[in-house]
């Protein structure tokens, strides 16, 4: 390890915060804390480029589920869309679903084989959706090509961030187990 990145570490192991107790435990709250800041600028971005790409009367929310539903451009049920996105509230997709149909960017169809809904994007859907990917390029998409070897570091945090995400729900799972902790 560097000293340089040797010495952040130690550095944050001694910030007295109520969850770091050990080095690992610091830089893994940097990181939380981290992606929390990065979570909520992305979701304002969203929003932003959402209103000024004919979204207003959408959330962040809605706006992330409009584009997985114009993923591949084949239609979707609500638990492909929740897998996709890794929640587990259906009826929070399905909500967000009724609403996008009720602005008429999404249309509904019932499946032949299933009691399911398929759901894909309606002629004004694919405008604000390509509307939205235009300026997120003029924009965004400028900036980020500024960064040195941006692509492969975008990979290698995707990757890291994947395999994260995988580790989160797991200790989510062994902390379900846990009885609560009474003092």
């Amino acid at each position: 390890m560097h000293d340089e990145n040797k010495k952040r570490i130690d550095d944050a192991h001694y910030r007295d915060w109520s969850l770091a107790k050990t080095p690992h435990d610091a830089v893994t709250t940097d990181l939380e804390w981290a992606v929390l800041r990065f979570h909520q600028a992305f979701e304002r971005w969203v929003t932003q480029l959402g209103n000024i790409t004919g979204m207003s009367g959408l959330s962040y929310t809605e706006i992330v589920i409009l584009h997985v539903v114009g993923m591949q451009d084949r239609p979707k049920t609500a638990a492909g869309i929740a897998r996709q996105l890794n929640r587990d509230d259906i009826p929070n997709i399905q909500y967000c679903l009724r609403k996008l149909i009720k602005h008429e960017f999404c249309k509904s169809k019932k499946s032949n084989t299933r009691k399911t809904s398929d759901y894909a994007l309606t002629e004004s859907g694919y405008k604000v959706v390509n509307d939205y990917s235009r300026v997120r390029q003029d924009t965004l998409t400028a900036l980020t090509s500024s960064i040195d070897n941006v692509d492969e570091r975008m990979y290698e945090a995707t990757r890291l961030i994947s395999m994260l995400t995988g580790l989160y729900d797991e200790a989510g799972r062994i902390a379900a187990t846990y009885s609560r902790i009474l003092e």
